[in-house]
């Protein structure tokens, strides 16, 4: 049997059991089909994520918890099973002087008394009209403590190398990160953890399973591998792959782009693609974070239910690369872990954080196309404590900084994500994605480098050009200009509409310049500011005509101008950022972030949102053939919300939220206690 057709019955395994009634098979669906309108959560009020530490779990510290959590206008919960407390006592005592000895009266992981806690927890969030959402596995990466050696990750030339998980609910037991480029080993660590879940999504309202970003410790040495990668290779591409494994990628940029083809391929198949299959299995949505995974990020996020972005670990404008995703596959939804660290990292001003500095952050990210946040996070405490903490978050819970505003900060979040639920995102300018030269280009500078973040194919840092933003452009890779029409003047793919592409890139795989060849010819704008090269060692013969071909074409063009795509959106100086939801009646949802929004980059210092007068902004607004001039009138810390009407009429909706002045603090400096 060969490998791709035992990884084939492998992924199709939990779809086999789960045929045995109706509603299962209704499961089956493809993810786009389960995204089409389907309300995932009760309300559009924020979620957060609740840290459950391997402590003894109680009944009525759950209900207790829970209820707070309703009372503050939360509208969902996701439980995140990490490290018991004292794993990180050194932290802890030198930190905040807290003192956690080791608790021994911690349901085992996966045991029926935790199956009974998770279950409950689950009924309680029901009873009270909260969604349930559960982290698929404890801490993250994906691990589990019955990976062997055949299952674990692998690097090329360390038959030695295991990658272990040290924030796990069993620790100091060993969880092994599973080998993410293989389907078996995906099927090894989810087989237990689906049984214990079974109980608590078995009834009561559907809940997500979440699986974090990628974390594998392998990236800076371009040495991800799996069994069998090098026959693959040889058979896709035509030649050996082995000696240039052993010499190090980073000198063979064109190997190293085969190298990525191939990787990609392997992680959808091997990960991606059985945790959304097993997600459905269990009657649950996929609600999914691909940030920095080995492949290409846009067309992963459009297999899953829920793509989630996560801020601030992040810059917002990484965010436009999921929402543009969404868009393209047609998911209304776009999630974001919100808050991550929002000083720096770890626990810079815990429970010293500023609702101001959150609405800033909020705001940015609106502004990006995220309609649906989950705070990180909630800590658990029981009843009558307040002093447990996660390291790596914003403190949600009681007793924090922000407390006394939170019900209100959680009614503008839900205020405004419901409108951006609505109608479709808006955009007449799609932008060809630099994936290609993120590949060819390989680590970041140095000084853009972090513990989770190295090579430029994550694509962290890219933003569209400045001098398109009044067009609203969205990112688009090949996958979807190979599944786009051109119809009636427009490119459509998914809920999409473009009247051109803007393609600025260095590099460009020969599948991707067909697809532009074959579309330009059909009549498609474009705008190819470079002449793009073959990023592949393996030379086609017919790119280069291909290429001059397009070139020649009347409605290709070196340079954009308003002439030849027509009026933006939004014009004027200074735009301040924005997000547009087009509606069935023609209307459209526009999103002004506050001015300071613009451009935020991770971390932002304490105070960083503060303001003391109202800033104008002048801008033209044309849609539908109507041009309005206006000037916005932005009051300290607010964002607007227009509906504009297909005869030109603006409707101001009133989202206003007036939080308390920052205090503005220094920058921490970020000392590691672990």
């Amino acid at each position: 049997m060969s490998y791709r057709l035992f990884n084939i019955i492998i992924i199709c395994l939990p779809f086999l059991f789960a045929c045995n009634t109706e509603k299962q098979k209704q499961n089956k669906l493809s993810s786009s089909t389960l995204s089409e309108r389907e309300e995932f959560y009760p309300t559009s009020k924020p979620g957060v994520r609740w840290w459950w530490f391997a402590t003894k779990i109680k009944k009525e510290d759950i209900s207790h918890q829970l209820d707070w959590a309703k009372a503050k206008n939360f509208g969902a919960v996701e439980i995140a099973w990490v490290y018991p407390l004292h794993r990180y006592q050194k932290m802890y005592a030198k930190k905040y002087d807290r003192h956690y000895p080791k608790d021994t009266s911690a349901q085992e992981w996966l045991s029926k008394g935790w199956i009974e806690q998770v279950a409950f927890a689950k009924k309680y969030a029901d009873s009270i009209g909260l969604a349930c959402d559960f982290t698929f596995g404890s801490a993250w990466p994906a691990a589990g403590h019955n990976i062997g050696k055949e299952h674990a990750t692998k690097i090329y030339g360390d038959t030695s190398f295991r990658q272990t998980l040290t924030f796990s609910w069993a620790w100091p037991d060993t969880f092994l990160v599973i080998d993410h480029l293989d389907s078996q080993a995906f099927q090894q660590f989810a087989q237990p953890l689906a049984k214990a879940l079974e109980p608590a999504l078995a009834a009561g309202e559907k809940s997500a399973l979440f699986t974090d970003s990628w974390e594998i410790k392998l990236n800076s040495k371009n040495k991800v591998w799996t069994d069998g990668f090098e026959n693959e290779f040889n058979e896709r591409f035509g030649y050996d792959i082995l000696p240039y494994m052993e010499q190090g990628l980073d000198s063979f940029p064109k190997v190293r782009y085969d190298y990525m083809m191939l990787l990609n391929d392997y992680v959808l198949e091997g990960f991606y693609k059985p945790f959304v299959n097993q997600a459905h299995a269990l009657e649950a949505y996929a609600r999914v974070q691909c940030l920095a995974s080995p492949t290409d990020v846009m067309t992963t996020y459009s297999l899953v239910d829920i793509p989630e972005t996560e801020n601030m670990l992040n810059n917002p404008n990484y965010s436009r690369i999921v929402s543009s995703a969404a868009a393209l596959s047609s998911k209304y939804m776009v999630s974001s872990e919100s808050f991550t660290c929002l000083y720096g990292f770890p626990a810079t001003y815990l429970r010293k954080e500023q609702t101001a500095d959150l609405k800033l952050v909020a705001d940015a990210v609106f502004a990006e196309g995220v309609n649906q946040h989950f705070y990180h996070g909630m800590p658990y405490n029981p009843q009558g404590a307040e002093s447990i903490d996660f390291f790596a978050t914003t403190y949600f819970g009681p007793g924090g900084s922000l407390e006394a505003e939170l019900a209100d900060f959680n009614a503008y979040i839900e205020k405004v994500s419901g409108y951006l639920q609505k109608g479709k995102t808006y955009s007449d300018l799609a932008v060809y994605i630099p994936l290609e030269d993120g590949i060819m280009a390989g680590a970041y500078p140095a000084e853009r480098q972090r513990v989770w973040v190295w090579g430029q194919y994550e694509m962290r840092y890219i933003q569209t050009p400045k001098d398109l933003e009044g067009y609203h452009p969205l990112w688009i890779n090949r996958h979807f200009l190979e599944q786009a029409e051109f119809v009636n003047g427009k490119l459509k793919v998914g809920d999409a509409s473009f009247s051109a592409l803007y393609i600025d890139v260095s590099y460009m795989d020969h599948r991707a310049l067909e697809r532009i060849h074959t579309l330009a010819k059909a009549g498609l704008k474009v705008v190819l500011k470079q002449t793009p090269k073959q990023p592949s060692k393996v030379g086609f013969s017919s790119y280069q005509n291909m290429l001059d071909s397009l070139i020649v074409l009347p409605n290709v063009k070196q340079e954009f101008d308003q002439e030849f795509l027509g009026n933006p959106l939004l014009a004027g100086n200074d735009l301040p950022p924005y997000w547009c939801r087009k509606l069935d009646d023609g209307s459209l949802y526009l999103f002004l972030a506050q001015p300071n929004a613009k451009q935020l980059t991770y971390p932002i210092y304490s105070g960083q949102s503060y303001m003391n007068q109202a800033v104008e902004r002048k801008l033209s607004i044309n849609y539908n053939g109507n041009k309005l001039d206006t000037t916005l009138i932005f009051e300290p810390y607010q964002s607007k919300l227009l509906r504009l009407s297909p005869k030109g009429k603006v409707e101001e909706i009133d989202i206003s939220f007036f939080p308390k002045d920052p205090v503005i603090r220094p920058k921490e400096k970020q000392r590691m206690y672990f």
